[in-house]
């Protein structure tokens, strides 16, 4: 399904809007920010606990938008929806770094079994390594979210 943006009263495919992937992106690293201040090593450890689950619930969620915002776009550059809709996860990775719009396709498959290890089990050690691979998570959708705007302008 295309997302429209209103564009003076006309209906746009062209035009994705992306201010919730913005918005996700924005909350994950204020989340992160919050995990790596002074401060946060003064809190008592189930604050801290808390707030990292915390971090791995704007990961999950932004990275949910952030491959569907790359499905998206690539919706409108490939000639044939049909192409996109059976492509596999990993396809449509290899084929967003193939135009520019991802920096590494492994670095996405890590992030996919993280966020799948996330939703499917909990446990602090697993916790812990998707924590980890947010910082990181945080730096590739950024740069996915710069991509994507710079091509709508």
């Amino acid at each position: 399904m295309t997302n429209y943006v209103v564009n003076r009263g006309i209906m746009n495919k062209h035009n994705l809007d992306f201010s919730s992937l913005r918005q996700a992106i924005a909350s994950l690293a204020q989340a992160l920010e919050i995990t790596v201040s002074d401060k946060f090593e003064q809190l008592d450890k189930s604050w801290q606990v808390t707030l990292i689950a915390g971090v791995i619930q704007n990961f999950e969620f932004s990275f949910e938008l952030s491959w569907k915002m790359l499905k998206r776009q690539l919706e409108i550059e490939l000639p044939s929806s049909a192409e996109l809709d059976s492509m596999s996860y990993k396809t449509l990775i290899r084929t967003g770094y193939e135009r520019g719009l991802l920096q590494s396709p492994e670095q996405w498959f890590d992030y996919r079994m993280m966020r799948n290890l996330a939703s499917h089990t909990y446990n602090q050690d697993k916790a812990q390594q998707v924590y980890s691979q947010s910082k990181e998570f945080l730096r590739s959708a950024s740069y996915l979210l710069e991509r994507l705007e710079a091509r709508q302008s």
